[in-house]
């Protein structure tokens, strides 16, 4: 399988190959979304671990338990951003789940694998769960 993707090196394969190399990622799935910087204005793209839910997409902007990550505060500038699943490429509006609607999505992400609950126990602000809905 080779070396394990991180950053620019993973969506540029991600790109070239429509998600054959880089969708499937360490045990679970990844998606491409571009934001539009908030300051530059330039769009910039970021490989995250999603899961579908209904005709949606959701991410967490965890960054490891840190500060927000740059793509979720881009977002909450400017919502609407272009998704890449595999070779499929879509626009979406993202919005932050609601608290009624967090528990549910949140046990969705964390089934992924990926240590959330690890996270949110780190971090000194709620981690959001985002959902990206298509356009």
């Amino acid at each position: 399988m080779g070396v394990p993707l991180f950053g620019q090196e993973h969506v540029d394969r991600y790109r070239e190959t429509d998600g054959e190399n880089g969708h499937d990622w360490q045990g679970t799935t990844v998606l491409l979304l571009t934001t539009t910087g908030r300051n530059s204005g330039v769009e910039r793209t970021t490989p995250l671990i999603y899961q579908r839910h209904g005709d949606a997409y959701l991410v967490v902007a965890s960054n490891g338990g840190g500060d927000p990550p740059g793509w979720f505060l881009n977002l909450q500038d400017d919502p609407s951003v272009a998704v890449q699943v595999k070779g499929d490429h879509h626009t979406a509006r993202a919005r932050v789940a609601t608290a009624e609607e967090k528990p549910e999505l949140w046990r969705i992400m964390n089934a992924t694998g990926t240590p959330y609950d690890e996270f949110q126990a780190n971090a000194d602000r709620e981690i959001p769960v985002v959902v990206l809905e298509l356009g």
